[in-house]
């Protein structure tokens, strides 16, 4: 419990404060021109808190801090933390999602151009994020089309090829892999690459332009034909861009809409006075979160890592920490950003727009809730009625059982609500009291500990809030009769008869409920049925996944036993760079000695014993 002595001890400093639950679990993070007045606000009156906020302040048990020298370096460490920590409060987009970015490996002499979902600080550059994977997936076919770009994974810094691949013959790659053209060369072309995924088409046509000139001018004449259709295409893209700028001028413009159940944030990327691009995101947070801050803490997480930032962007609202914002977005870009709220002429038009087009993608996303709702409700109904349920199945946790003969042995629960994955609620236990090829044993050890500690929790905190206090609607098993009735016996055990419970056998499909002789079978069109497979296949795939992950690590484990020096850190160092023991086995000397910890000795007795 946070008490009015640790309030007087906060420093009036800039810095970076953690809130934490009575588990230790980070809840929020936030930063701070001043630890104390800020930390201290969210203890006084709750008048001026949001619900969200109000919710957040009654888990909080404890307060942690880390000062820094200027409210800058906050921003960048609250970013960083919140990356890291993925806090329960803080503004999120819906479903959490991951979105894509093109990265392009500047820091390989031959830099690879690819879509990618994680973002590292590792020297490349990231365009995005992108909202629509499609039309991502598009764009890079299309670079593909107009530059030949490499679309091997060989490190060209370390490794070559006798013979290019096909991609050389048909003029869709210059042959890096083989040597066949230099870096120099090559890079010119990344450069151009980097010019169109920053939608500078209009800069790079001109540079284009200039050099089929000078091929012509030194009678170059099939490299200038090259340049010439390269050109071309860059031109028919140009055309189909909407003019939204009276100036040639690089800007994003940001719209927001707010509704009780979320927001939606509509950006507008706008190059050379041209609408390249647009990108919406859909945020967990509603109306009782205001706009500004709900933008202050997108625009840090949009900018965070992408290789390109407008030197001007334009904003619906004030933004209390937009000074710093900008501070930092500057770094970044190398040159003075701007935030700017315009209040007239053309800027101001396209501010309205974008908040326009906000509005208008929230009333399609709740529209879509809505239908997907329906249909959900449609199925959950039609898989109530066929199992004689008293209640809707809302949330629906599968259990199945992995292991070869034994060894290995683990279980998966999953869990759907609403028809729909929650992983957060997705739980794996590690088999341990059963020796040898006893699946009903193991299955009921996995589900008595599932519910022995989720009475336990219920018992404890007097609420269903705990990880395992929260009871299914429906238990699912994979398997049939034996498994089904090997579940029930661990259900009287604990008391928990009423839970209704099937088991859905694979090979016919056929659902298995307890006190009944006969199978049900549904329709193999039945939306019912194929909501139940979907939970059964997750469970199998949670099950296998780690399963072969335990495995891995003692295959591992065991094939470098025996060898001095190798302690666990070194084993599982191995284990990350080549990922298998066949790996190892078949990587060079050279290439062990590239993990940490590995000197020329220790990778010569490596070889040594696994060859």
């Amino acid at each position: 419990m946070v008490t009015a002595e640790d309030l007087k001890i906060l420093p009036d400093r800039p810095g970076v404060y953690l809130m934490k639950d009575v588990d230790g679990n980070v809840i929020y993070v936030g930063k701070a021109i001043s630890l104390k007045n800020r930390v201290r606000s969210y203890f006084q009156s709750s008048r001026n808190l949001s619900l969200r906020i109000q919710s957040m302040v009654k888990q909080v048990d404890r307060v942690e801090y880390i000062t820094t020298d200027s409210e800058v370096e906050a921003l960048v460490l609250e970013c960083n933390l919140i990356k890291e920590k993925r806090p329960k409060y803080n503004i999120r987009l819906r479903d959490d999602k991951q979105y894509p970015w093109v990265k392009v490996t500047l820091q390989e002499t031959f830099p690879q151009v690819y879509i990618t979902r994680s973002l590292k600080q590792d020297g490349s550059k990231y365009y995005g994020p992108y909202t629509n994977v499609t039309a991502l997936r598009d764009t890079v076919k299309l670079l593909r089309q107009i530059f030949p770009l490499r679309d091997c994974r060989y490190d060209l810094d370390r490794e070559r090829v006798p013979r290019p691949c096909l991609n050389y013959h048909i003029k869709r790659c210059l042959g890096p892999c083989a040597g066949l053209v230099s870096s120099v060369t090559y890079r010119e072309m990344i450069r151009q690459v980097c010019l169109f995924l920053e939608g500078r088409q209009g800069e790079l046509a001109d540079r284009l332009k200039r050099e089929m000139q000078e091929a012509a001018e030194k009678r170059e004449y099939e490299k200038a034909a090259v340049l010439r259709d390269r050109l071309r295409h860059i031109q028919a893209i140009m055309e189909k861009q909407k003019v939204v700028s009276e100036t040639p001028e690089d800007l994003d413009v940001f719209g927001i809409a707010q509704d009780r159940q979320g927001s939606v944030v509509q950006v507008f990327q706008i190059r050379e006075g041209k609408l390249v691009g647009r990108e919406y995101f859909i945020l967990a947070e509603g109306e009782e979160t205001s706009g500004a801050e709900v933008l202050e803490e997108f625009i840090t997480r949009y900018y965070d890592g992408s290789a390109f930032i407008p030197k001007e962007i334009l904003l619906p609202v004030h933004l209390e920490g937009g000074q710093s914002i900008a501070e930092w977005l500057g770094r970044q870009r190398g040159s003075k950003v701007k935030l700017r709220i315009p209040q007239k002429g053309n800027k101001l038009q396209l501010v309205e727009m974008a908040r326009e087009n906000a509005g208008i993608l929230l009333e399609q996303e709740r529209n879509r809730d809505k239908q997907r709702q329906n249909y959900i409700t449609e199925i959950l109904e039609e898989l109530q009625t066929a199992l004689g349920m008293d209640r809707l199945p809302k949330r629906i946790e599968g259990f199945d059982i992995s292991n070869i003969q034994g060894t290995d042995a683990v279980a998966s629960m999953v869990v759907f609500e609403d028809g729909a994955p929650k992983g957060s609620d997705y739980r794996r236990f590690k088999i341990r009291t059963i020796e040898g090829p006893n699946d009903f044993a193991m299955m009921q050890e996995a589900v008595r500990r599932r519910f022995r500690k989720g009475l336990e929790e219920r018992q404890q905190l007097a609420t269903e809030n705990g990880k395992f206090a929260k009871f299914p609607d429906l238990l699912l098993i994979d398997g049939g009769k034996g498994q089904l009735s090997a579940v029930m016996e661990v259900l009287e055990e604990l008391g928990l008869t009423h839970l209704n419970v099937i088991g859905l056998a694979k090979q016919e499909e056929e659902i298995f409920l307890p006190h009944r002789e006969d199978p049900i079978r549904l329709s193999r069109r039945s939306q019912a049925l194929m909501l139940l497979q979907r939970v059964r296949d997750e469970a199998h795939r949670f099950a296998i996944t780690y399963h072969k992950s335990l495995r891995a690590k003692r295959t591992l484990s065991s094939g470098l036993d025996g060898i001095d020096g190798i302690g666990p850190k070194k084993k599982q160092a191995l284990m990350k760079q080549f990922g298998s023991l066949k790996r190892i086995r078949e990587a060079s000397v050279e290439e062990l000695m590239q993990v940490p910890g590995i000197n020329q000795a220790l990778a010569e007795a490596i070889k040594e014993h696994l060859t």
